[in-house]
């Protein structure tokens, strides 16, 4: 019984995780043996009325979707790093105490108190004032009324975006606005443009006002132009997945005031929905020429003629375009003379070797592509009622195979794909967004190389680089040839390798090509073009790519996109931007930062990210700089006294020194800036700075602790030469002046003032002032009260603060930073 049980038991296992499907079942007396897998399973009593498949985790959109990492800012590594070599200053510190006291005594115990004592060099507020930060820098960002719209999704990598050196953008709905406008119709003998479109709108009329001529008359003007374009416009009009939809107007009632079949096909309130928006483009232009789609259900479709004539068309059979077959097809049955046609629609690759033969399709291919147009080529094939009637039998039993279904469905739908009919081939035109020539420029000015990831063809990704200027038009361009293999990657390679400064157009299958044999050879290449565009990229290979300059390069990549083919590239990067467009908001919601337009990205990068990491930078070392300060007090004043680990400060002082005395001065460093937003833009060079990290380094980190290490020993050392009878004082004194030192080393650090900054340093001082009164544990009233402490105070401070101020003039003075040669 047992083992039957488990038997059950799995077979239920794999019908509900292997197969995905739910059974609906009728009971009925029968008895049916169905196959799943090539294993029999029956079912008594029931009928099974259907089974849903490729659902949950086994649908495309799904299976396409890669699982986000948790990206970590370059500037938290590196002070990770940094807080690494506090700790280890710190145990050597308490290590050096302990040493020089002569391990007396139980010194284990004595080096546990020192590494209390000396635990404010790790700056446990870090973390909060840097999250702090970036919160403030993800507002201002939202709040920023030259970049509507932009939202923040991640308050933890806003200064990456001053970090970045590679930029990753699609081309179709970023780089262009998605918005597609029909610019060329060419026949093979003749070709129509925009300022020659009222010749076909006068070819459609007069074709359709001789629709009377007798059928003997028509097969003598088949072959004239009319004719050709009469027969190129209509199978545009039918081919297609578009649905025309009509807005109601609502009443007094709310109540709609007619129905959709007594509207009339009214022209002002109809618009066109599909999948795609050159479909839309091009039904649109027929109904600008003369034919025009009023209606479509599920089994037919009504064209608008010139004359007002409704044309009613049955719809047979519709083979959806897939990425694999590039191409669309439909078999229409035309209402008045029953005759069926079968039509298509595709890329040239896919079409080429489906139509009739000719000496022209690929050559005008490639001068539209050049023009930046996107090309679909046109073809139909008449069938009789018999070749219909066997192939829908066909593909009816192709259709519900078991085995290799869709081999069986392709199989039989090719066999009509044979000897078409070439119709006409069509171009599109994809306009650039606003402002994406300068934005492209700043953004090379700024440092950062631009590779633009498309599935377009070749030509038409190289005319979009150009008119972008992506690519300067006086700039090498290295179209990389074909390869299919390792030696043809090889001599492509070498011959890639001798020019120099020049831009790479690569295919798709080429780079998977080359990044099979010769992975680091070619990244190598590649990183040192100004630009580089790879066309027919799938969405797998813009992340790959990704990861692959992240890899062999180890700078900060940022990927921005608008569809979902884009999702992969956008979470793979350091950086995902993300563009709210005519392909939904996938990648606007997989992003870290949501844009409008792509201009956006120059205020965001070279204002915002340079302000986020410039800010973040002095916030960290400065906290790193309060907690050392304080602890080199400490570390002077245990030597002093036999190095007895007894703390300096205590209770309330060491509590109230990281919170209301300096916190609010300390982070009014988030709104500082060392240069004027539209200075930042005028001059994107001022971006190279920030990819060398030079506003937090190893070098900056030891200045600070050099500065710590300075000024903790004259306060400390001050406070014991100036104090006279009582300890007491000495806590005074050197709080105080430690105090006033923060104060004055905050605004030693600001370059811009803004009035919160001031508000913020008087408040602490403030607080500070009133709390004295209250602080009669910790200090003598009577004696903080005298003119003797007020010049002691100010004379330590002086001489901690001074020779500092006195520095930063000289080095201003004779070296310098390149931000201030623009605000002199």
């Amino acid at each position: 019984v047992m083992s039957m049980e488990w038997h059950l038991s799995w077979l239920v296992y794999r019908i509900v995780i292997t197969c995905r499907f739910l059974i609906l079942l009728s009971y009925s007396s029968s008895t049916h043996l169905v196959k799943i897998h090539n294993q029999p399973f029956l079912f008594s009593p029931g009928t099974v009325i259907g089974v849903v498949i490729y659902t949950g985790k086994e649908t495309r959109s799904v299976m396409n979707t890669s699982n986000p990492k948790n990206k970590v800012g370059l500037l938290d590594l590196e002070l990770n790093q940094l807080t690494k070599a506090l700790f280890l200053a710190l145990v050597a510190l308490s290590v050096v105490m302990v040493t020089l006291q002569g391990f007396v005594g139980p010194w284990y115990r004595n080096l546990f108190r020192f590494l209390l004592l000396f635990s404010y060099i790790i700056p446990i507020s870090l973390r909060v004032n840097l999250d702090m930060g970036k919160a403030a820098y993800g507002w201002m960002i939202m709040k920023d009324d030259n970049i509507p719209g932009t939202v923040v999704r991640t308050s933890t990598i806003p200064e990456e975006l001053g970090r970045l050196v590679y930029l990753l953008t699609d081309k179709t709905g970023t780089l262009t606005q998605n918005e597609m406008i029909f610019k060329r119709l060419h026949l093979g003998t003749v070709s129509y443009g925009t300022d020659t479109m009222d010749e076909i709108q006068s070819h459609i009329i007069n074709s359709y006002s001789q629709r009377i001529l007798p059928p003997a008359q028509l097969q003598v003007v088949r072959k004239t132009v009319s004719s050709r374009i009469h027969e190129a416009v209509k199978a545009i009009a039918l081919c297609h997945n578009v649905t025309p939809v009509y807005e109601s107007h609502a009443g007094v009632s709310g109540e709609t005031e007619y129905a959709e079949v007594d509207q009339n096909f009214s022209d002002e309130n109809r618009t066109y929905q599909a999948s795609s928006p050159d479909e839309v483009a091009l039904v649109q232009w027929t109904e600008s020429v003369g034919l025009t789609l009023v209606n479509r259900d599920l089994t037919s479709m009504q064209l608008k003629s010139p004359g007002g004539q409704i044309l009613t068309y049955y719809i047979l059979q519709v083979f959806p375009f897939t990425s694999e077959s590039k191409r669309m097809g439909i078999i229409v049955r035309d209402e008045s003379t029953g005759e069926i046609t079968f039509y298509m629609k595709g890329a040239d690759v896919a079409m080429s070797t489906i139509v009739q033969y000719n000496d022209w399709l690929e050559e005008e291919c490639g001068n539209m592509a050049r023009e930046g147009l996107r090309t679909l080529v046109v073809a139909k094939k008449s069938l009789t009622e018999e070749q219909y009637q066997d192939f829908e039998n066909r593909y009816n039993q192709a259709k519900l195979s078991i085995h290799d279904r869709a081999l069986k469905v392709a199989a039989v739908v090719e066999s009509l794909e044979r000897e078409m009919e070439l119709l006409c081939l069509t171009g599109v035109e994809d306009q650039l967004q606003a402002d994406v020539r300068p934005t492209l420029e700043m953004l090379r000015n700024a440092g950062i190389k631009i590779w633009m990831l498309t599935g377009d063809k070749l030509e038409t990704a190289t005319c979009i680089a150009k008119s972008s200027h992506l690519v300067s038009r006086t700039q090498d361009i290295h179209i990389f040839r074909p390869v299919i293999s390792r030696g043809e990657a090889h001599l492509e390679l070498n011959a890639f390798r001798r020019k120099h400064d020049c831009a790479l157009v690569i295919s798709g299958d080429s780079l998977e090509v080359c990044l099979k044999y010769y992975e680091h050879e070619f990244v190598e290449l590649a990183c040192q073009c100004p630009a580089v565009v790879c066309c027919r990229c799938s969405p797998t290979q813009k992340a790959h790519i990704v990861k692959l300059l992240q890899h062999h390069t180890g700078k900060r990549t940022c990927a921005i996109g608008d569809g979902g083919n884009d999702v992969s590239m956008i979470q793979a990067a350091d950086c995902g931007i993300g563009i709210e467009g005519k392909e939904g908001k996938q990648a606007s919601l997989a992003a870290d930062f949501s844009i409008t337009q792509f201009k956006h990205i120059g205020r965001l990068l070279m204002v915002h990210g340079r302000n986020s990491y410039k800010r973040s930078a002095a916030l960290g070392q400065f906290v790193m700089h309060r907690g050392l300060i304080i602890s080199t007090m400490q570390a002077v004043f245990s030597s002093v006294f036999y190095f007895a680990s007894i703390p300096l400060y205590q209770g309330f002082l060491m509590v109230g020194y990281a919170t209301i005395y300096t916190m609010f001065p300390v982070f009014s460093l988030v709104l500082d800036q060392d240069v004027k937003p539209e200075m930042a833009l005028l001059y994107p060079e001022l971006y190279k700075d920030l990819t060398k990290g030079r506003s937090l380094s190893f070098k900056t980190f030891l200045i600070w602790v050099l500065i710590s290490i300075y000024q903790g020993g004259i306060l400390m050392y001050g406070a014991l030469l100036l104090f006279e009878s009582e300890f007491v004082h000495v806590v005074a004194i050197s709080f105080t002046a430690l105090i006033l030192t923060e104060l004055l080393m905050v605004a030693l650090t600001i370059r811009t003032w803004h009035w919160l900054m001031v508000v913020a340093e008087f408040f602490s001082l403030g607080c500070y002032v009133a709390s004295l009164a209250f602080l009669n544990e910790y200090f003598d009233v009577a004696f903080i009260t005298t003119v003797t402490f007020l010049w002691k105070v100010s004379a330590i401070t002086v001489v901690s603060c001074l020779p500092l101020y006195i520095l930063k003039y000289l080095k201003r003075k004779f070296s310098p930073p390149s931000y201030s040669k623009l605000t002199s």
